[in-house]
């Protein structure tokens, strides 16, 4: 008899109080840190408008007199603006003790050449206290080194979800997510207390080692404790938490403006989750699988007691006597069953077609995911505010995202998102002078990606079949990754031509949106098992279908000429009954069958 996790779900309570309780006080909140430090460092390296130190001109208290008379003007983003890395090349003393007054020194100037600046530089403080911009002189030739921080944070970004899965597997849930909470919480503090560009950049890199892969934990936990039909709400609360924890984020970063006390209110809060200790239980179905029975037992009793629910006596005596059966015909299995690998993806062409189109449509939804929110503080306007729409933008696509889902299918609802997303970013060429209405049609863009970004895996786990089912969400998940590292790259290009990195990720969300149109809808469909059954799935797709209707039992029934019901008049009901069966040992075995009863006939 084969051990099903999910039918002792059912006895113990498939979502009672006991996982509201664990759910929605322990495990939702322990997705806030992977957001908020995968996001603050855009705030301690954030670039503050700039120009020229002359020691000459400091006693001036007009700035803007002296920017008038010793810093040109350029043309950037189509306005003119005073030049952040040059000066004239003029004697400044010899100005000072000829003019009394600066205003006739800046009417009478004489033309003079640009040369970069010689002294150093003067900041606006006037949004910033202090950045690491600021502070080691980030600017002009230097300024991709805050870029190249969110590169190498993304870098040790996959490093640690490498590592962490592994860990994950072999010590568990529950261990792995405090191991990598001392990690950000140690880097994180470390942060504060760096001395100098290079050691701040390796405790980034500490940091990024945890980001995303302290969010797993919460997540699949969540998803282990609950029956399968509650597992879709635990993925939209779990994305509502992290979205809930940018907005968080966005009050913190408004309120403190010095990047090392940034760095402090960004980590130091998360030492709390530390008390998770005690009430956070280690997966139950993680501890079955490796036959701690003590363990998975005293938890089951602790879910059923509070969810109202009683186990027999000798529950855990079953559990034990199938997980062994199980153990044994699974590495009878195992012998002769066939290994497979990556190139299994790769071998027939149909398999081949979905494993790339999936590979790219994940490289895209991530790499402008990542890529709209780190731009959101350098679009234009109040910085803090637009990193704050980014947030509140996403909460609602979930509203509509599920229900469209189930009506209109996978294939659609992940098109449209990507489209109409990438559509409203490549549309702010158009108004790019316009602040507000390019602010507009940027969380129009993020209220896409946030909806692909959901579908996505939902789809690739129902296209790759279960033999490779595995390997083929870790491939496209991991290059997937590699659009963090690729995106920051693009904002940067977007320091001259603000616009330029929306047009670039719009344009990757129509190719994805478009692409997505080539893979065969998933809904209502049965999952794929072997390699043959993963190669003749969509072999028949219509690049423009229309979306899935739902099937009924009866329909199903009627497509493979099976008789229904309604060929008899009788009208049925079921009944599940549960009968012990005496077979000779010492305890009954105890079965379930299901009993078709006539109603009535017409």
């Amino acid at each position: 008899m084969k051990m099903d996790f999910d039918a002792i779900l059912e006895d113990v309570g498939p979502f009672g109080t006991y996982q509201k309780l664990v759910i929605y006080l322990v495990l939702l909140p322990a997705v806030i840190p992977c957001g908020f430090h995968a996001y603050a460092q855009l705030f301690m390296a954030a670039d503050v408008k700039h120009w020229c130190r002359v020691p000459e001109l400091e006693h001036v208290a007009d700035q803007d007199l002296v920017k008038n008379l010793s810093i040109p003007l350029e043309l950037k983003n189509g306005v003119l603006q005073y030049s952040s890395c040059t000066m004239y090349n003029l004697n400044y003393s010899e100005i000072v003790k000829s003019y009394q007054n600066l205003v006739d020194a800046a009417a009478n100037k004489a033309p003079a050449d640009i040369i970069p600046c010689t002294q150093g530089w003067i900041y606006d403080k006037s949004i910033y206290k202090s950045t690491i911009v600021t502070e080691w002189n980030l600017v002009c030739n230097k300024d991709f080194y805050s870029t190249l921080g969110l590169v190498l944070l993304a870098a040790g970004g996959i490093i640690g979800n490498y590592i962490f899965g592994y860990l994950q597997d072999s010590l568990g849930r529950k261990p792995s997510f405090f191991i990598y909470l001392l990690i950000e919480c140690i880097f994180g503090i470390a942060t504060a207390f760096a001395q100098n560009y290079i050691i701040w950049i390796i405790y980034r890199i500490g940091v990024g080692f945890t980001v995303p892969a302290i969010m797993t934990t919460p997540y699949v936990l969540a998803i282990e404790l609950v029956g399968p039909r509650y597992r879709t709400l635990c993925t939209i609360i779990s994305n509502i938490a992290y979205s809930m924890g940018l907005i968080l984020l966005a009050g913190v970063v408004y309120l403190v403006r010095d990047w090392r006390p940034l760095a402090l209110a960004t980590t130091l809060p998360f030492l709390c989750f530390f008390l998770y200790l005690w009430p956070m239980p280690e997966s139950p179905r993680w501890l079955l699988a490796r036959g701690q029975f003590d363990k998975a037992e005293a938890i089951l009793k602790t879910m059923a007691r509070i969810n109202g629910k009683s186990l027999p006596a000798n529950y855990m005596v079953h559990l034990h006597r199938k997980y062994e059966t199980d153990k044994q015909h699974h590495e009878v299995k195992k012998f002769k069953a066939r290994k497979y690998g990556i190139m299994d993806l790769f071998r027939t062409p149909n398999l081949r077609k979905k494993t790339i189109i999936i590979t790219f449509i994940w490289f895209t939804n991530t790499s402008v995911y990542v890529g709209l929110s780190y731009y959101a503080p350098v679009l234009g306007g109040d910085e803090f505010l637009n990193f704050f729409l980014a947030g509140v933008v996403e909460l609602p696509t979930y509203l509509f995202l599920w229900p469209s889902m189930e009506r209109l299918g996978r294939r659609w609802t992940l098109c449209m998102s990507m489209v109409v997303g990438g559509v409203a970013c490549l549309t702010t060429f158009l108004v790019q002078h316009e602040a507000n209405v390019t602010l507009a049609l940027y969380c129009v863009g993020k209220m896409g990606i946030s909806s692909s970004f959901v579908v996505l895996p939902l789809m690739a786990s129902e296209l790759y079949p279960t033999v490779v089912r595995g390997l083929g969400m870790s491939l496209s998940s991991v290059l997937g990754m590699l659009g963090p590292i690729f995106i920051p790259l693009v904002n940067y290009l977007g320091s001259d031509i603000m616009v330029l990195p929306l047009i670039i990720m719009g344009a990757l969300l129509v190719a994805g949106g478009i692409a997505s149109l080539l893979l065969p809808e998933t809904l209502n469909q049965n999952l794929p098992q072997t390699l043959e059954d993963g190669e003749k799935m969509g072999l028949d797709t219509d690049f423009c279908c229309h979306p899935p209707v739902k099937e009924t039992v009866t329909h199903e029934l009627e497509r493979k000429n099976i008789p229904t019901c309604g060929a008899c008049n009788v009208l049925c009901s079921c009944e599940m009954i549960n009968i012990t069966l005496e077979t000779g040992e010492k305890e009954p075995e105890k079965n379930d069958f299901v009993i078709l009863t006539p109603k009535h006939t017409e």
